[in-house]
This record gives structure tokens, sequence and C-alpha cells, in this order.
């Protein structure tokens, strides 16, 4: 299997020894959640325009259970997890949660699974249970127990089922090792979301949770943990981002109470700042050495540090070179492509473009005409174009340029909550009931 690494600092991607026809290959894949460069951003993708249930369908693979865990593809293996019902149905657990709201009771044991599918015809290579347990929260109603994505190397499989574990897979899906970092009490038992980072031979887990909170760094290929970090934090579903500066690897993460920059080697603390609103589930996002952190709950913020420099509280220091109050993203992550950052207004179907170095909006908000639900996937990037999904099966796909023309409106017959992965000339979508193989049969 290849080997590779990913720092996301703009679009720096480092590949050891790899020639560049290698690098060029891995940037196809779509290793982790948001994709090779860890903005939302296949570089090297075609995927296709139009498509519907009898149109550009490569393949349409039936899923068991329920999961809104973004699919991940490398070389010839899309992997996907889910969260299977077994059993008789039992008297439901209500959560009992300070101020639960809009949550599922738990009726069911479910068996948190991980699943191989063949990228070329969709035919399921192997299937493996991580564990079978009696979930201790139900979730929000539009949630899934199965929320974290996977991340792969090209040579392991990293996996994380939160609550129940964190696994690690080859790619003939051997268990190598798993670890149990115990319960996590969620904010309104509204269910778990972040997922692992892999670099070089690191693991980096963020468990920001209602109880004790950490951030963790485990060695890739044994499990060993190297360094476990205590969080003054408030449950969070975002996604740690590692990023270079100065010559060092750092962790960025968003939370509620404080963002924070992180040593890789050591787990110490290097900057802190506050800012966001509660329920952080946006992932943050790097540009030119500078770190990008927005939400949006019981109020709207965003606001982009500068990474050099940046020691202690730099709360209301010259390190926070913007800050925003309006437009800002709820469940989706920003995506990042080249020098505009796009986001949606608090899961709607409105999309705002940001200058990423000032902050500055650039031309008015657009409303995307054709999306008539909410919008929990995050949006993507390939081929000079923007894929936007809402969950009532409609992807719009927009010119990536400073005027966004609407290429095209496409219905499938599912609900999406995960977000897409863009590989090659192919575009992934998991639903509700499928995952869907997207590709047009010649170029576009």
């Amino acid at each position: 299997m290849r080997r590779f690494l990913i720092i996301s600092t703009g679009l720096l991607l480092l590949c050891g020894s790899a020639t560049a026809a290698e690098e060029s290959v891995m940037l196809r894949d779509w290793p982790a959640w948001r994709g090779p460069l860890a903005n939302g951003v296949a570089p090297e993708a075609n995927p296709p325009i139009e498509w519907s249930e009898t149109n550009n369908v490569r393949w349409k693979a039936e899923l068991p259970g329920k999961g809104h865990s973004c699919p991940i593809v490398f070389s010839n293996r899309v992997f996907v997890t889910a969260a299977v019902p077994v059993g008789e149905k039992l008297p439901p657990v209500f959560d009992d949660a300070p101020g639960a709201h809009d949550s599922v009771p738990v009726t069911q044991r479910h068996q948190f699974t991980v699943m191989a599918f063949n990228r070329a015809d969709g035919k399921m290579v192997w299937t493996k249970v991580a564990k079978e347990a009696f979930p201790h929260e139900g979730g929000h109603y539009t949630g899934s127990l199965a929320s974290n994505s996977p991340v792969t190397d090209g040579e392991l499989l990293i996996v994380s089922f939160g609550s129940r574990g964190l696994y690690c897979y080859d790619f003939n899906g051997k268990l190598i090792w798993q670890k149990d970092l115990g319960r996590m009490h969620t904010l309104h038992a509204h269910g778990e979301g972040s997922s692992p980072v892999i670099y070089k031979d690191w693991v980096i887990v963020c468990w920001d949770t209602e109880a004790d909170s950490f951030l963790y760094a485990f060695d890739k290929r044994t499990g060993k943990e190297r360094w476990k970090t205590k969080r003054d934090e408030k449950t969070s579903w975002a996604t740690p981002l590692i990023v270079e500066v100065q010559g060092k690897q750092q962790i960025l993460t968003s939370a509620t109470r404080r963002i924070r920059g992180n040593d890789l080697e050591t787990g110490a603390d290097i900057w802190q700042a506050s800012g966001l609103a509660q329920n952080a589930v946006a992932s943050p996002v790097a540009y030119q050495g500078v770190g990008i952190f927005g939400n949006s709950y019981d109020f709207q913020a965003m606001l982009a540090v500068k990474l050099a420099g940046a020691k202690g509280d730099v709360t209301g220091t010259k390190q926070v070179l913007w800050k925003l109050n309006r437009s800002t993203p709820y469940v989706p992550s920003p995506l990042l492509y080249g020098d505009t950052l796009y986001f949606l207004r608090h899961n709607q179907n409105v999309l705002a473009r940001l200058d990423p170095l000032t902050g500055e909006f650039r031309d008015d908000l657009i409303r995307v005409e054709g999306i008539g639900d909410f919008i929990f996937a995050s949006p993507v990037g390939g081929g000079g174009r923007i894929y936007i999904t809402g969950r009532d099966g409609v992807t719009v796909v927009l010119k990536h340029d400073r005027k966004n023309e609407r290429l095209a409106v496409n219905k499938l017959e599912d609900s999406f909550s995960a977000s897409a992965a863009v590989a090659g000339r192919e575009l992934f979508l998991r639903g509700e009931r499928f995952l869907y193989n997207l590709a047009a049969p010649d170029k576009q």
C-alpha cells in the first residue's frame, strides 16, 4: 500500500520519498474526513456534474443500519461505518442528560460495523463488527450512532465509534489493536461525532464531553498512548486539524470554551482563545498560516488566528486577524477552495463566500435554490465545482469562481446527512439506505 501523510496549511502535501506521479495518485483519493488536504477539496478530481437514479450511477450498494460518517476512499477500497440494530426491541431507555431535547430513546442493541467495498463494482469485500452494545445515549433524532468518520494512511484503517471504542484494522479487515476510552456523556445526549486524525505514526483523538475531556495521542501501529492532555471543555463534535507552524506541528481544535493549538509531540497547550458559541460541530481549516474556526448555536461566531507567534491567551490580541458574527456554519464544516472560504449559514441553503485572510465577504450570500431541507453534509469541491447536498436527496452543483453559477440540480431517492467523498472521476454519496458511486462514462 502507498504511505503518505497530510498536513493542511493551505495546500501542503508531504509524501516522504514519493515521486510526483505517486503524489498525484494520492491526491485523487479521499482518505479522511474533509479529504486529502482536510479542507473539503479533491484537487485532482473531476467528478460528474449531473446524475439521477437512472443516470451516471456507476453502482449503488444497500447499507445495513445507519451512520452519518463520511465514506473514505483509498485505491480500490471504499470504507464505511454503521450502527446496525440487532435483537428484539426492549422497553426504551430515555436519555437523562440535563436539558435533553429532540433526543430519541434506545430500544435495541447495536452492532458497530466497519465495511469495505470494492470501488470498481460496489461489492462488499469484508465486514467486521467492532463491538455489539446497548448504547447508553440515543442521540438527536436527526443523528446517528456512527457519525465519526474513519481515516486511513493506505496501510491501516483507524475507526472511532466513540463510547464503543477506537479500532485499528489492516486493509484485509484484520483487527490490529483496539482501545476503550470509556463513555461519553454528550450535551443534551445528542450523540458523538469527532473523527480521528492520522499524522505519520500518530493517531489524534479529541474527546470533549460533559464529564472529563481530553486530547489523546496514540501510536498508530500499536495503539499505545503517547500522551493525554486534559481539557476544560464541554461537548464538541469538531475534528482536529494538524498544521505546520514554523517547522513544528500543531493540533488545532474547535470547542465551546476555547479554540486551541496544541503541540503534537507533547500535547501541551501553545495558544488558546475564546469567542465561539456553544456546540462546536464544524471543523477548523487553515490557509497560509491562518487557522479559521466557526460555529453557530446560541450566537454566530467565526474568527481567524495568525498561528505564527501565537502563545498563551490570544483573545483580543493582534493574533486574531478577523472576527465575524453573522451567517456562520453550525453542522457543515467550511470548504476552503483556492483562495475562497465557503460555508453554509446554520445548516440552511444559504452559501457565504469570504476572503480567508481578511474575513471580507465576496459579494452577497447565495441562496442555493433546489434544496428544500436542512443541510448537514459539508460542501465539497473538485473539478472547479462545488457540491452541496441536502437531507432531501438533492445535490446542487455550483461553479467555483467569483460568480458561482449553478450548473445542475440532482436528485436521488435517499436522504443524505453524511458528507460526500470525491476521488478521481467519482463522487461517493452515503445515504440513510444506500452508498452511491456516481461517475460520468466520459470525461467532462
